[in-house]
Order: structure tokens, then sequence, then C-alpha cells
């Protein structure tokens, strides 16, 4: 990242869940890719499932912002990464702008993270059913929170014949402009499972809906508004603040990246397909940057493993592939295989159920999976775990030891048979915990979605076993 001239940048939140965040996100990223921009784009909290819309769609890379994770210069040093030989971010928020990981407070929030980044935020009102109504909803937001940090205005699903004037109205009332606004566009919806959006493979003609939005929001969008705007982002970017970034996280030893080489280079193989593809990018810049070779493999298609030392098996949607996670008897010989011979293995959530007996599809069919541990999964009518955890040895293992802590998200309906006591789950307010994990040889396995760089030792024993 460059000067603050050359790292434009804005966020994308709204009032709730379910306004049109992803799509407006998308075709604000199409429109800079046709204006002739280079953009990047970043998802707040740890959400999989939205940034590969930006990915897999559009070809824009995509990374989370998460400061329960990462931290505030964790999160500062994501932006600064991610935005590299990039010209322009689009953040995306997560929930309403100001919703945190407690309901009193706005800690961990799209908000919060406008606020530690100093990024300029762009409210999307969903307008649908409401006229007059949206102009105390919009001065609310406005006016809330010690920083005011709204600096301009889409409404979403709004009638072409009250726009300019609810448009007036608002400026009149709150001093923000209305830089767009999108009329109700038929068949254009994003349908959502139980984990949040569907995956971008399952929407048909995603990238034509994208271009339908980004066309209808060019038609009202005030361009060069939004991109002056974007150049009112404030600027840590320069060599001096990037020192200090870093001599932060020595003191922190949260994303400390110094001396992190391991013994002996590693080729890693990475499941990556259609039921495996829940994967922080911070985790995966951690692991090259300590030497290891990332091999993607698929347990649905291919017949076997690489020539690989270790496997990380993230999560995913297993459960809508379990037929032909089954069926591929090859690749479960083989890593039941690797396992047996002492290759360590991490697995976590979808990869946790891979590993077990059996799984039961959505359906209640249930299908035999590699073996490598005990266990049968089934999906529940709710959810079992949901939100950050903080995961600490509960036993000896190989990988966690005691003192240590690695943060960590679990969001799951599915749940097993043997979830393991080997490590303790806490609520960050510390008000709930929970046993789970499993260590057999070199594999541990469990529900927590985990952080690497908040346990440096953690991600090191692993790539030294």
């Amino acid at each position: 990242m460059g000067s603050n001239e050359s790292f434009k940048r804005l966020m994308i939140c709204a009032p709730a869940s379910g306004s049109g965040k992803t799509l407006i996100t998308c075709a604000l990223l199409r429109i800079l890719q046709r204006k002739g921009f280079k953009p990047v784009s970043f998802k707040c909290g740890p959400d999989y499932i939205d940034p590969m819309f930006h990915k897999r769609v559009l070809g824009i890379p995509s990374r989370n912002l998460d400061i329960f994770l990462a931290g505030e210069e964790g999160v500062k040093r994501t932006l600064c990464k991610g935005a590299e030989d990039r010209d322009f971010a689009i953040l995306e928020g997560v929930m309403g702008f100001y919703d945190g990981s407690k309901a009193s407070s706005t800690e961990g929030s799209s908000y919060e993270i406008s606020c530690v980044t100093d990024t300029p935020a762009i409210l999307v009102v969903n307008c649908r059913g409401m006229s007059n109504s949206i102009i105390p909803l919009v001065k609310g937001f406005v006016e809330y929170g010690r920083e005011k940090r709204i600096r301009g205005i889409i409404l979403n699903n709004i009638s072409p014949m009250i726009a300019g004037d609810i448009s007036k109205s608002i400026l009149e009332n709150t001093g923000i402009p209305v830089l767009g606004t999108v009329p109700v566009l038929k068949d254009i919806k994003l349908e959502s499972r139980h984990l949040g959006l569907v995956m971008p493979s399952e929407v048909e003609g995603i990238l034509s809906m994208i271009d339908k939005v980004a066309d209808a929001l060019m038609e009202s969008l005030d361009f060069e508004r939004l991109v002056e705007m974007a150049d009112g982002a404030g600027s840590f970017g320069d060599a001096e603040e990037k020192n200090t970034l870093s001599n932060n996280f020595a003191d922190k030893n949260l994303n400390n990246t110094s001396g992190i080489e391991v013994k002996n280079p590693v080729r890693i193989g990475i499941a990556m397909d259609e039921a495996f593809c829940f994967y922080y990018e911070d985790n995966l810049d951690l692991l090259r940057e300590m030497g290891a070779e990332l091999v993607p493999f698929s347990p649905i298609h291919d017949e076997k493993l690489s020539e690989v030392s270790h496997l990380i098996i993230g999560g995913g949607y297993p459960e809508l592939y379990a037929k032909e996670l089954s069926e591929n008897k090859s690749m479960i010989e083989n890593l039941k295989a690797a396992a047996a011979s002492g290759m360590p293995i991490l697995a976590e959530c979808g990869g946790f159920l891979y590993l077990q007996e059996s799984m039961q599809d959505p359906e209640g069919t249930k299908y035999p999976m590699a073996g490598v541990l005990s266990g049968k999964s089934h999906m529940r009518d709710r959810l079992s775990h949901f939100g950050y955890v903080i995961v600490t040895p509960n036993k000896d293992n190989i990988y966690l030891k005691d003192g240590e802590e690695i943060r960590a998200h679990e969001f799951h309906y599915y749940d097993t048979t043997e979830n393991g006591d080997i490590c303790r789950m806490t609520k960050p307010s510390g008000t709930r915990n929970w046993e789970g994990y499993r260590a057999q040889n070199k594999v541990f396995a469990g529900f927590a979605h985990l952080y690497y760089p908040s346990c440096m030792a953690f991600i090191r024993r692993f790539l030294d076993a």
C-alpha cells in the first residue's frame, strides 16, 4: 500500500443483515473494475462465504478483518497486506453497523473496524416497505456513536417515484448525501443457508445478477463523490507506521511473524473443493511465510493425496457432498494410511466431521466417512455452538501447551457422538465454556475455526511435527 492517494477505501455497512450489503459490495467492486481500478475487498468478522463472492465470481482478492481474532494492530496489518498492488478497497460490514460481539456493545462491530482503520462508511438501507420512515432511520444511524463514521447513503429496493424526494430529505435532515439508489430488481436475490448465504457456485447466473445490480446502481451513482469520500480515508501505510505496527505485534505476541521460519520446509496438502473451502487468508499467508508450500487437493475428486508431509482439512459444507465423499474410497484409504503413518493433520469443523466414521446428510441418510477417528455426526435443528471462543488445552497434546491459548470461532448446526475433551472452548465473556477437540497420533481435530497468528507456537509445532 502506498500513500493515502493510492489507497482509497470505503466500508459498505447497513442497519441490519439482509439489507443487500453483499450485492451492493459486489456491484461496487464490479463498477470499480469497469472504471479501470484494481480493487481489493475485505469482509468484517469471521465470515467465509461473502469473500467467495468477491474472489470466485469477480476474481478480486478478499480477506477477513476481525478484531477479536487479530486485534486492532492485526486488522491494520491485514489491511496493509491486502492493499499491496491494489488501489481501491471495499470493506463489507457484518450484521448491523453497530452490532458487536456483545448485545450492549459495539466491540468487534463494523463500526469499530471503521474507526480503527479510519475508513469512511456508506450505509446501505433496504427501503422495502418504507417511505418517509427512511429519514429518521438514517438520521439515527448517522448521529449514533462517538465517532461519526457514515459519509454517504445508498438506498436499496426503493421506488424511483420517491427516490429523489427521499434523497433530498435525507440530505436536509442529516447533511449526508445519497450517493446512489437501486430500484426493486426482479429475480435479484441471494438465498441463505444456516451458515449464511449459499455458496456462489450454487447461484445460477451470479455474475449476470451482479452486473444487473451494477448497471442499475450506475444510473444514479455519484461516482466522483464516492471516490472523493474514499480519498478521505486515513493513511497508515507509510514505512514508519508499518514499523510501528510490527513493533506492536512483537510487544503483544499477536501476529508477530518475526523469526517464524520452521526447521524444515514442508508441503501441506490443503483440502480445497466444493465440500471444504472455509479458510482464513491470514492463516494461509502465515503458513507460506513460515516456509510451507500449500498443495490443494480434493477429497471429492482426487483419487489419492499428492506427495505431502502434512494435511489441513478445513470447514465447509461436507454434508451436502456426503455421498460423493463416501464413494471416493481410494482417497479415504489414502487418508487413513497417512494418519496411521503419523502424518500431522489438522481438521476443523467440516474436516472434523469427514475424519469420523459416518456422516448424516441434511435429509437424514447416513454415509460412511474416513474413519480416522471414531464417532458419528448428525445435524441438529438448532446451532450447537455459535460465536467467538478462546481455545486452551484441557489435556496434554503435542500442539497446544499449558498456558497457551488460540483464538477461534464456532458456527455449526452439526454435532457428533464424540467431540473430545482435549481442549476447553471459553466464550470471551468467560460465562460459558465446554470441552472439545480430539488428538490421536498426530491428528488434531475439532469444531473451532482456529486463527493461527494468535498462537504462533501452536502452528510452529504442527509444521515441525
